[in-house]
């Protein structure tokens, strides 16, 4: 028999699935995600205990097989299977079948694709480390993720406000972290009966020297700037307001460009690529007799980003999934290199598991060992 504490150190070890996937989603919040998307829990309970996880670039239905065999209640795929509504779940194609098999087996299956993508962290990064790239940086970053928080505070609680702000998020701009405005003035207010201030007395006018505070964030934490806000505020009542920005987040956004740290030939630069991606071709345009010194790359399906390589001067753009016509769009500007949407994207199992691999230790990670690329080579 299992005595009581025994219980409680059992349930202490436990990892419930949502601890896993607010994980993921500190990194990669959903909100990164392109609207046509569906990152996040598809199957399954958020607070069934782990047993096991299974990590793989597709959930097919090999895959949720090997999840059964291996004791894997969880699979985490970087494509969702499920993109737009089912109005049928009968099996009778590998979605539907992949979804049955999942919720007969007690099996969740979690997505989290294009909100990976984007971050800096992400995908994209992954690929820049695999070919030795340095000083990289999103090549089209995205706008409308980020807030300012205007607070106006006592001066003498500004900088432990400001430090609260700062270890909850905000004033993160780039490679800078605790960036503030601040300015001083005068802060006027009255309380009635019922106020309990922390400054003066009840039905008095009252005068503070307070500063405004200026702060910018990720929309995506509001909540948590305005609980560390609140608790670190001295006031009952605190006068604030937020603001939408359409500033562009240089943190956030598709693709990314870097720089070789020796310039190579167009060939050499080819076997480097082939070896580095472990790749068995590669479609490309014309070599342009120049030195490669600067890549942009996006992982899956980046042709959209060809004109932002270009704008960035870029020598070589690595994707996949070009379309015939669309190589023509090069133009001699630089060098396509598709080498395909598996391809591009296989490594990101590995970013996936060293993520978890250093933050839980409580249930077993496996990289499937399934090949779901569904294009073969002769």
């Amino acid at each position: 028999m299992i005595s009581l504490a025994a219980t409680r150190q059992i349930s202490l070890i436990m990892t419930r699935i949502k601890e896993i996937t607010n994980f993921l989603e500190g990194i990669a919040p959903k909100n990164y995600q392109e609207s046509y998307d569906n990152s996040g829990l598809i199957v399954g309970n958020a607070n069934a205990t782990v047993t096991g996880v299974m990590i793989c670039l597709d959930s097919t239905e090999s895959v949720i097989q090997e999840a059964i065999d291996t004791n894997c209640n969880l699979v985490i795929a970087h494509h969702p299977i499920v993109f737009s509504g089912l109005k049928q779940i009968t099996g009778k194609n590998y979605v539907e079948r992949v979804i049955i098999k999942a919720i007969k087996n007690d099996i969740a299956i979690y997505a989290i694709h294009t909100n990976l993508d984007n971050v800096h962290v992400g995908v994209n990064r992954k690929i820049g480390e695999k070919l030795g790239l340095e000083n990289l940086k999103i090549l089209k970053p995205k706008k409308g993720l980020l807030s300012q928080l205007v607070v106006f505070t006592p001066k003498k609680d500004t900088k432990s406000v400001l430090k609260a702000l700062n270890e909850a998020g905000a004033g993160n701009i780039g490679n800078y972290k605790n960036c503030s405005f601040r300015t001083e003035g005068t802060g006027t207010f009255e309380g009635n009966e019922q106020a309990n201030p922390t400054v003066g007395t009840k039905n008095k006018l009252e005068e503070v020297t307070e500063d405004r505070i200026e702060v910018v964030f990720p929309s995506n934490i509001e909540q948590k700037i305005l609980d560390a806000l609140k608790k670190a505020h001295p006031y009952e009542e605190i006068a604030y307001y937020l603001n939408s920005l359409g500033n562009i987040n240089q943190e956030i956004g598709a693709g990314m460009v870097g720089n070789l740290p020796k310039a190579m030939s167009e060939k050499d630069f080819l076997h480097h690529l082939k070896k580095n991606m472990q790749l068995d071709c590669i479609r490309h345009t014309s070599l342009l007799k120049k030195k490669v010194e600067k890549v942009a790359f996006c992982g899956g399906a980046g042709s959209f980003l060809l004109q932002d390589a270009i704008k960035e001067q870029a020598d070589i753009f690595i994707t996949g999934d070009f379309k015939y016509h669309e190589f023509f769009d090069a133009d001699s500007k630089l060098i396509i290199m598709d080498i395909g949407h598996y391809e591009s994207e296989v490594f990101t199992k590995e970013l996936i598991y060293d993520l978890l691999n250093k933050n839980f230790t409580t249930f077993a990670l496996h990289l499937t060992k399934q090949v779901t690329n569904p294009i073969s080579y002769f």
